[in-house]
C-alpha cells in the first residue's frame, strides 16, 4: 500500500473561538445566540489561542494528516474587503505547527460560515457577487498557502447545496426557498469550486478534490416505486455532483428535469465551460450513517432534491445512535465502491465517527467501547473495499476526534477520542482527557490498520 493518511477533520467555527479578535469580521455564526441545547460560537475549543496541545495529541496518536478550515471572515474583511494579514498569520502559524509535527495539512475553504456582511447584503451564495467574492478569497488562499499545503477541498459536503439544507448553510437569510433559488445556489457553488480548482492546477503542484456528504439511501421495500425514489435521490444529490467533478457536466437526468420543469439556474455565458475545464485529483466524502426512503410518503410533483424531507423512514435492520443516525458499516463499503468503480479516481473518506452524549466524572477514563466498535467496523469495511473490491483509498480521517461543538452548536454530541471538559454553557477548565478509544486508535494507526484487517 502506498502512503495511507490517518487523521482528523474539523471546521473553524467549531474549534477556533477568537470570534472578535485578530481583525476577524463577523460570520453568520458569530451572531447566533445560545439556547438550551446549543452554545454560542464565541469560544469553541479556543484553538485561536491554544492549538498546540490538540496538535500534540494528534501527533501522539501517530496521525499524519489534519484537515482544517480557513475562516473566510478571519482573512478577508467582511468577505469582500481588504485582506486581514493578522488572520493570514494565524493560519501560517497553524500550518507550520502541523508541519513541525510531520502532519500533512489539508485546507477546506468553506464550511457553512458565510461572512455576515455578504449574507445581509446579497443573501449569500444565491447571488453572483458572493460567488465572485468567494473565488477571489479562494485564489488568495491558494497564493498564500499552497507552497506548504498540498491537499485542498473547496466546499465541505458540497452536495448539501443540492438539498433544502442549502438554505441554512449559504447565508440565505430571506426568500421563499424556491426550487429556482436552490438550483441557483448549487450552480454558483459548483462554478466557484471549478474556478478555484482550475486556478490551483494552473499555478501550483497541489492536489484538490471534490467533497460530498455521500447520502447513502436505500429503498424502504422492494416495491419498484421505492427503488425508483432511491435511485433518483442518488442521481440528483450524489451522482450529478460527482459527474461534474469527473466529467465536467451535470447529470443529464437532472438537466433534463431542469429544462422540462422550467427551473432557472441563472447559468451565465462561460460558466459551463469553466466547469467542463476543471479536474479533481481525488474524490472525498463524509460518511456517518445511511438512510431509507419510502416513495408513498413523497407528494406527487416533489422535486427529487426534496424527497428526503418527506420520504425518510427508519431502517429496522440496523442499529441507531441516540440522535437517530443509523449505524451502517456496509453502507460505507458500498459508498467507497460506488464512487471508485464508477469514476476511477482515488477516494478519500475525510469525515467519519459517532456522536454520543458523554460526561467525565473528573477521575476515571471514559470507557467508550461503543466508539471503538463503530470505528473498528467502519475501518474493517474500508479495508474490505481495498483488499476485496480493489478500491483505491487514500486514507481515513475521523471527525472531531478531539471533542468539538456539533454542527448545531451542541457540546453534548461528542465524537472525540479526547474529552474536552466544557459544556454548552460552562467552559469549566477545558481540560483535554483521552478516552479509552484513544489508546485503541493509536494501536490501529501504529499497525497501519493491520490490527483490524
Amino acid at each position: 500500500m502506498t502512503k495511507f493518511f490517518w487523521g482528523n477533520s474539523v471546521s473553524s467555527m467549531q474549534t477556533e473561538g477568537g470570534w472578535n479578535e485578530g481583525g476577524k469580521s463577523l460570520s453568520v455564526y458569530d451572531v447566533r445566540e445560545a439556547s438550551e441545547f446549543s452554545s454560542d460560537w464565541h469560544f469553541a475549543n479556543d484553538n485561536y489561542h491554544e492549538f498546540e496541545e490538540d496538535l500534540d495529541y494528534i501527533q501522539d496518536l501517530g496521525m499524519n494528516m489534519y484537515r482544517f478550515q480557513i475562516s473566510w471572515s478571519r482573512v478577508i474583511k467582511n468577505g469582500d474587503g481588504e485582506i486581514n494579514e493578522e488572520g493570514i498569520a494565524y493560519y501560517q502559524r497553524f500550518i507550520d505547527a502541523l508541519l513541525q509535527r510531520n502532519i500533512e495539512p489539508m485546507i477546506c475553504l468553506y464550511h457553512f460560515d458565510m461572512p455576515l456582511h455578504l449574507a445581509e447584503k446579497y443573501n449569500g451564495f444565491v447571488h453572483k457577487e458572493v460567488m465572485k467574492a468567494f473565488v477571489r478569497y479562494g485564489k488568495e488562499m491558494v497564493d498564500r498557502f499552497s507552497d506548504k499545503v498540498k491537499y485542498w477541498i473547496v466546499f465541505n459536503e458540497h452536495n448539501l447545496y443540492h438539498v433544502p439544507e442549502a438554505f441554512k448553510i449559504t447565508g440565505y437569510l430571506k426568500g421563499e426557498k424556491t426550487t429556482d433559488d436552490l438550483y441557483k445556489i448549487l450552480h454558483n457553488v459548483m462554478v466557484a469550486h471549478a474556478e478555484i480548482a482550475n486556478y490551483l492546477h494552473e499555478t501550483t503542484d497541489a492536489k484538490i478534490g471534490g467533497m460530498l456528504a455521500y447520502s447513502e439511501v436505500y429503498p424502504a421495500t422492494c416495491k419498484p416505486e421505492d427503488i425508483l425514489a432511491a435511485r433518483k435521490w442518488d442521481e440528483f444529490t450524489n451522482y450529478t455532483l460527482l459527474d461534474a467533478y469527473t466529467k465536467g457536466e451535470y447529470s443529464q437526468e437532472m438537466m433534463h428535469y431542469v429544462k422540462t420543469h422550467g427551473i432557472d439556474m441563472n447559468i451565465l455565458p462561460g460558466e459551463l465551460a469553466t466547469i467542463k475545464k476543471q479536474k479533481n485529483d481525488f474524490l472525498s466524502f463524509s460518511y456517518y450513517a445511511s438512510s431509507t426512503i419510502s416513495a408513498e410518503k413523497i407528494p406527487a410533483g416533489t422535486v427529487p432534491n426534496n424527497y428526503m424531507d418527506y420520504g425518510k423512514v427508519d431502517n429496522p435492520y440496523i442499529d441507531t445512535t441516540e440522535w437517530n443516525w443509523q449505524i451502517d458499516p456496509l453502507g460505507f463499503r458500498d459508498v467507497l465502491n460506488k464512487m471508485y468503480q464508477r469514476y476511477r479516481l482515488p477516494v478519500f473518506p475525510i469525515e467519519n465517527g459517532i456522536g454520543v452524549q458523554e460526561e467525565w466524572d473528573g477521575i476515571h477514563e471514559i470507557a467508550d467501547d461503543y466508539r471503538i466498535d463503530y470505528h473498528k467496523k467502519h475501518l474493517k469495511a474500508l479495508f474490505d473495499a481495498i483488499n476485496e473490491d480493489g478500491v483505491e483509498v487514500m486514507g481515513y480521517l475521523g471527525w472531531g476526534l478531539i471533542d468539538i461543538l456539533s454542527s448545531q452548536g451542541d457540546m453534548r454530541k461528542r465524537y472525540g477520542l479526547v474529552y474536552v471538559n466544557r459544556t454548552n454553557h460552562d467552559l469549566r477548565d477545558m481540560k483535554r482527557v483521552p478516552k479509552k478509544s484513544y489508546h485503541w486508535f493509536k494501536e490501529v494507526i501504529a499497525s497501519n490498520g493491520k490490527t483490524i484487517q
